[in-house]
C-alpha cells in the first residue's frame, strides 16, 4: 500500500468539493484536517505525480509573507 494514500484520498475529496484550489490552499486543508499533516514537498509530489490531479493554470498575484509567489491551481482530472 502506497504511503500517502490518505493524503491522496483527502486531496481528492477537498478538489471534488471545490473544483479548483491552488497548492497554499490545498496545503492549509490537509494541514487542518489530519493530525500529522503534510510538508510542501511532499503536496507537490503527490499533486504532480498522481493522474487524478491535473494543473489548470497558475495564480501569480499570490501574496505569501509580503512575497509575491507564484502558485500552481489544481483540479480533478474527467475521466
Amino acid at each position: 500500500m502506497s504511503r500517502t494514500k490518505r493524503l491522496r484520498d483527502a486531496i481528492d475529496e477537498y478538489l471534488e468539493s471545490v473544483e479548483e484550489a491552488n497548492t497554499n490552499d490545498i496545503l492549509d486543508h490537509v494541514n487542518q484536517r489530519f493530525r500529522w499533516g503534510a510538508t510542501m514537498n511532499q503536496l507537490g509530489n503527490v499533486l504532480a505525480r498522481d493522474r487524478r490531479f491535473i494543473k489548470v493554470g497558475f495564480d501569480e498575484n499570490t501574496d505569501i509573507g509580503g512575497f509575491r509567489m507564484r502558485v500552481c491551481v489544481w483540479a480533478r482530472a474527467t475521466a
